[in-house]
């Protein structure tokens, strides 16, 4: 067992990040943590509380229409203690961790799961 996980961050894409702020900040009293340029020169918002957050992608080119279950979902991130025993369950498990990464202010590793849905796994240890 790596230790009890929490969900650190959610990534989803919105077709309007600022309006998807002001109702995320009027609902739970969350801020933004940081906003910028994002993947393709989209933009994103980090919102929420200290040590969990909603990223908030809107793409360049923006988005339309409704989506298929699952499809507007980029990834799930959850926060371990131990990062090294997160990723031998997560082999253990017959699924394959990549995009390794060790930078400020954490190290991180992803995999997707049966299913396709993204997840990334952080350890600020």
């Amino acid at each position: 067992m790596t230790g009890i996980a929490r969900i650190e961050h959610v990534n989803i894409t919105t077709s309007d990040a600022p309006r998807m702020a002001d109702l995320l900040e009027k609902l739970c009293g969350w801020h933004r943590r940081w906003e910028g340029p994002a993947l393709n020169d989209g933009h994103t918002i980090h919102f929420g509380a200290k040590n969990q957050y909603v990223a908030l992608y809107t793409p360049k080119e923006g988005i339309g229409g409704r989506f298929g279950k699952g499809v507007p979902l980029n990834h799930i991130g959850i926060e371990v203690d131990d990062i090294g025993k997160a990723e031998e369950t997560v082999i253990a498990a017959g699924l394959e961790p990549f995009n390794h990464g060790d930078y400020d202010p954490g190290r991180r590793f992803y995999f997707f799961d049966w299913d396709g849905i993204e997840w990334e796994v952080v350890s600020y240890a």
